[in-house]
């Protein structure tokens, strides 16, 4: 699996992949979905051909299949990419332990919080600022 924080050597393909993947955005979350930590795997053959595993924040995730279309478009648009097949997983489950440090420190920047504690904190409810994602403003009187 990789680690959101690795830094692959420049101008490899992995490493241009990376740079692909990471302007994929999560549209709910305001981070990329490489340093989200949704990519498991990177396999990039020498004639071109790349396998990406990735996995969603949740199975019912609103963008479940446009997310791993736009992460396939881009990665097939990099330079040496002739063809690219996509595996979506939920094993191993994600959780917010799979973010990178510049994705933690993102979302603490922007007052984006959610299930940190990770798979066993009982946490699931998301917050952004002082309401829960789609709690209504009144709602709390």
């Amino acid at each position: 699996m990789i680690d959101p924080n690795i830094e692959f050597n420049e101008g490899t393909i992995e490493a241009r992949i990376v740079d692909a993947i990471r302007t994929v955005f999560d549209p709910e979350i305001p981070v990329n979905v490489f340093d989200l930590g949704l990519i498991y795997a990177i396999d990039a053959k020498p004639d071109g051909e790349v396998h990406v595993t990735m996995t969603l924040t949740s199975p019912n995730c609103p963008v479940a299949e446009a997310l791993p279309a736009e992460v396939q478009e881009k990665t097939r648009a990099v330079e040496g990419v002739r063809e690219v097949t996509m595996e979506l997983t939920f094993e191993p489950a994600w959780s917010a332990e799979r973010l990178s440090e510049a994705a933690k420190l993102e979302l603490e920047f922007t007052g984006y919080t959610g299930p940190m504690g990770g798979p066993h904190s009982g946490t699931t409810d998301l917050t952004m600022g002082r309401r829960r994602i789609g709690e209504r403003p009144d709602s709390r009187r």
